[in-house]
């Protein structure tokens, strides 16, 4: 399906950026943030990329191999969700003492 393409190369763009982003960081907070939505761009990626597996299952491999992609991006993006929120409180108090 077009959709999950779009998911897809969206996803991996938005985690080569914030990879970007957090190698150029010089706060650790703020190192860290970014770090975390990199993360959840990875795993909406591997969640994408088992959706779109899940949409032309051939066989029980294929099955398989699709379900454990999707289970382990969206456990990424939950356990960085949490990480987001909070390191986002983290760095906002490290851009107001660095101002």
């Amino acid at each position: 399906m077009p959709i999950f393409i779009i998911l897809i190369i969206l996803s991996f763009a938005l985690y080569v950026f914030y990879k970007v982003r957090e190698v150029r960081a010089k706060e650790p907070f703020y190192k860290q943030w970014t770090g975390t939505k990199a993360k959840m761009a990875l795993g909406a990626f591997l969640a994408s990329f088992g959706l779109n597996e899940l949409t032309a299952v051939e066989g029980r491999v294929q099955l398989w191999v699709a379900l454990i992609f999707l289970a382990y991006g969206i456990v990424l993006l939950l356990m960085n969700w949490k990480m987001y929120k909070h390191f986002l409180t983290l760095a906002r108090q490290e851009a107001k003492e660095t101002n």
